[in-house]
């Protein structure tokens, strides 16, 4: 059973509604909390990096790809050798995300080059759109729910559509929030890849809310309220198909950006608060005390002596003192792993964890 929406066909005042439009500016004032609150951090970097790995680890296991926050905390400093395929997976959808956000800073679009490019860092293949028949979704019975388009020509021209509709805001004209969660219901239901379409199009959210303006960086992690609500979204996304129920869908897209822009506004303070204190009470104990310290230990939660000895330009010697002092101290805690040590950021792990 196919059911593909004409996105431009829907009417824009459908979504008019109390409800929605209640959600909606809960949502964007969510939303442009968070942005503010992170656009008065000098080195937004640091956010992006644990938070993007949050929205990574997420998103993945909503695919049932799951690796525990140690392996993806020490697997981002690893030999890829050493680490598990699981964590591999999520690290590289971290990779296709900041590739991503490249290519929609650099260009101020989300083009179907760019979805194939960041489909290829997430998959390691470079199989494009899908050419060959047999993709349905099926329910817990086996009974086939949804058949996506089968026609190479037809996913072609689908992808091109949605290209359009992604980057011209006059081909429907609705608040951003209101049009990414239909993009998103589009993008899911063409299917355009073999592999990793959820993924690939929950990175797409993101990126939307950085092209529109609504963030500046990748900050919000939307999967988290996703995996939270895994079995609402595959129904809402049916209904949506099945019975016109666009308004529902979108509502809960909706409470997904306003739920995780809160999640991500409490993980933002906590950092910010650890970093205060952190830098507060080094620079009071240790002459070697420096900014470009407090931002190499708050880069991630696990850190490795040479990452010191390039962020600080200092000896091996010398990093590995100053690392031991911290240690010491009780700002991080020391595990050996194989032939070396890890550092690890008590203060951050356990705000990434909780948060």
């Amino acid at each position: 059973m196919t059911f593909l929406t004409n996105l431009q066909a829907l009417n824009p005042a459908r979504f008019d509604r109390a409800d929605v439009l209640k959600k909606l500016a809960s949502a964007s004032r969510a939303l442009a909390e968070l942005k503010g609150l992170v656009k008065a951090i000098p080195n937004q970097g640091l956010l992006v990096g644990i938070i993007g790995l949050q929205e990574a680890k997420f998103s993945s296991e909503i695919e049932n790809i799951v690796t525990t926050n140690d392996e993806l905390f020490s697997g981002e400093i690893s030999p890829e050798a050493s680490i598990n395929a699981a964590t591999k997976e999520v690290l590289r959808y971290s990779k296709a995300l900041h590739l991503g956000l490249d290519l929609v800073q650099s260009s101020g679009f989300i083009t179907n080059n760019h979805i194939i490019a960041i489909q290829s860092a997430l998959e390691q293949n470079n199989a494009g759109f899908r050419v060959l028949p047999g993709t349905a979704f099926k329910d817990g019975a086996g009974r086939i729910i949804y058949t996506p388009p089968q026609d190479p020509r037809e996913v072609i021209s689908l992808m091109s559509s949605l290209e359009q509709f992604i980057n011209d805001p006059s081909l429907f004209e609705v608040d951003p929030l209101i049009k990414m969660a239909l993009i998103h219901h589009q993008f899911e239901s063409i299917h355009p890849f073999y592999n990793g379409n959820g993924r690939t199009g929950r990175i797409i959210n993101i990126l939307y809310l950085v092209m529109e303006g609504l963030l500046d960086n990748p900050v919000v992690y939307l999967s988290g309220y996703i995996v939270r609500n895994k079995s609402t979204y595959y129904e809402l996304l049916q209904s949506a198909r099945e019975a016109d129920a666009w308004e529902d869908w979108v509502l809960y897209m909706l409470d997904a950006v306003e739920k995780s822009s809160i999640d991500a506004i409490v993980m933002v303070q906590k950092i910010k608060e650890a970093m205060r204190d952190y830098k507060a009470r080094i620079r009071e104990e240790f002459k070697f005390y420096s900014q470009d310290l407090i931002d190499a230990l708050f880069r991630q939660p696990y850190t490795k002596i040479e990452l010191i000895e390039r962020a600080l330009k200092v000896s091996r010697l010398t990093a590995t003192s100053y690392l031991n002092a911290l240690v010491e101290a009780e700002f991080l805690e020391r595990e050996k792993r194989g032939r070396g040590y890890y550092y690890i950021n008590k203060a951050l792990r356990d705000v990434a964890i909780g948060g």
